[in-house]
């Protein structure tokens, strides 16, 4: 398909999922494919001030348009039409990925890429969710948000299936189907995936609001039913759990912590045990006395790995219900104070 003055429309596809899930991960992977990114632009959207996944895929050697302190779907929207407008126009790129925030709504950003200027020159493609196996068996605590994301995908990574009861893994497959019957379903570790199968056309390229089914999530004990017909959606995009007023409605807290002076390790692996459930995401470098990590911290688990790119240390926190304060103080008391 061409736009109006003869070039091909770029391709535009939604990487999806709620908090913690792996989408940074499945980027790189996408990114570490690529021999050629000359015609492909990379958009990141994080919920919060300092943008730890750009730095991380400016480490794969891709262009990376980040977009922070706010969501997409939401206080962003603006800016990424802006955004989006400002790439065609300068790059006429042949695809664009976008990560969006673990709070972005798929629903809210294929309104922005419908206007009229964007629908001229891009199309949506794809949209993959990344969906953290561990959290489907308490997947009534993330309420409608959590839901859209799967129910918007044309393909569904479920994650990290090693860390659960690998005899559950076949009820959880059956039930994402009978959820999400037009997605395809596939259970991975690291996001690990073929290029065949990721950029698989679905059959709803070029998707637009009214080809996604109204959705209701789940309450307990309720079965999920499929409208019989899509025909007649009359659903307000907008109408669902805004990400921007769930913020204080919901009780999501984001917060970041900036320090040039080092910290100390034993004090940061203490203050990691006495975290409270609620945080559920905690992202980015951290420096001790000898060496700097990259710290990746998802539901009570964290991952690390040796870093060079920083000289101070930038974590962003994303939680629910949480005394940002008192966490802030807690790490504050882990910094080595000069002699």
């Amino acid at each position: 398909m061409n736009t109006s003055d003869g070039s091909a429309k770029a391709g535009v596809v939604l990487l999806s999922g709620f908090l913690g899930a792996g989408k940074t991960t499945l980027l790189k992977r996408v990114l570490a494919w690529e021999t050629d990114l000359s015609d492909t632009v990379v958009v990141v959207n994080e919920f919060g001030a300092v943008g730890i996944d750009g730095a991380l895929l400016k480490t794969a050697g891709s262009d990376v348009v980040e977009l922070t302190s706010g969501c997409i779907c939401c206080t962003l929207s603006a800016d990424l039409k802006q955004s989006l407008t400002n790439i065609w126009n300068r790059f006429h790129p042949r695809r664009i990925l976008i990560e969006s925030s673990g709070v972005a709504d798929p629903t809210s950003i294929i309104t922005v890429l419908q206007t009229s200027d964007l629908a001229d020159c891009m199309q949506l493609n794809k949209i993959i969710t990344v969906l953290d196996a561990d959290f489907w068996e308490g997947r009534e605590m993330f309420g409608p948000l959590f839901y859209n994301q799967l129910e918007s995908a044309h393909l569904v990574l479920f994650n990290k299936v090693d860390l659960v009861d690998k005899d559950k893994i076949p009820a959880f497959l059956k039930e994402l189907h009978a959820i999400i019957p037009n997605a395809r379903v596939v259970p991975t570790i690291q996001c690990g995936i073929d290029p065949e199968t990721l950029w698989a056309p679905s059959q709803t390229q070029g998707i637009g609001l009214k080809s996604i089914r109204s959705f209701r999530p789940l309450q307990w004990g309720e079965q999920h039913e499929t409208p019989e017909s899509d025909n007649d959606s009359t659903a307000d995009p907008h109408d669902h759990d805004h990400p921007t007023e769930s913020v204080s409605a919901s009780h999501f807290v984001t917060f970041v912590f900036q320090e040039p002076a080092k910290l100390d390790e034993n004090g940061f692996n203490q203050f990691i045990k006495k975290l409270p459930l609620e945080v559920f995401r905690m992202k980015g470098p951290v420096c001790f006395q000898d060496r700097t990590i990259m710290v990746n911290y998802v539901g009570g688990q964290i991952e690390s790995l040796p870093w060079e790119e920083t000289k101070e240390t930038q974590l962003a926190f994303i939680g629910w219900n949480i005394d940002s304060d008192q966490i802030l103080t807690q790490l504050q008391q882990c910094v080595i104070q000069p002699e």
